[in-house]
């Protein structure tokens, strides 16, 4: 009795180890968009981004948007740290997207690439002050910022994590 479990066990163990050239991948044919991604921040799934015109609607609808995914041609990035980047909203104007508890920074030269970002938008009223000092860091001339003397309402973006294209 004890040689015929011993060979019942024997043969389960080959049987379970042999060749099976069926694919064992459970998503097998979906793209892994996060496979070849390098992340800035932290990694988020990709998926299809909202398209900004939604984005818009749906802060003004709904007072904000939180764990988003969005894309975006970066207009401009912060040249003393890379500590926020304005992205194209596609009608003329420009977001500002600053990084969740200061925790990662934009490589300087990376205006004009696209952005893909995860994060909560919301609208900003932005001080006198703040804009005079992203001016600044944005290398804006005396002049320039002098012209600053209105806070202003604007779209804003707190990113957790990015994506360069």
């Amino acid at each position: 009795m004890k040689k015929i479990i011993f060979i019942m066990a024997i043969a389960t163990a080959i049987y379970s180890c042999g060749n099976n050239t069926e694919e064992k991948t459970p998503d097998a044919g979906k793209i892994d968009s996060t496979a070849t991604a390098e992340f800035i921040g932290a990694k988020f799934e990709i998926g299809k981004p909202l398209a900004m015109a939604d984005l818009v609607q749906k802060v003004a609808t709904d007072k904000g948007a939180s764990g988003i995914v969005i894309e975006g041609k970066i207009t401009e990035v912060c040249q003393k740290k890379g500590c926020w980047m304005n992205i194209e909203k596609g009608d003329g104007t420009t977001m500002m997207v600053r990084f969740k508890d200061y925790g990662f920074f934009m490589p300087f030269d990376c205006s004009g690439k696209t952005a893909i970002m995860h994060g909560n938008a919301y609208m900003d009223t932005v001080s006198v002050e703040d804009l005079r000092h992203y001016a600044e860091d944005a290398g804006k001339t005396e002049e320039e910022i002098a012209k600053i003397t209105e806070s202003k309402l604007e779209l804003a973006f707190e990113a957790d994590g990015v994506v360069l294209k």
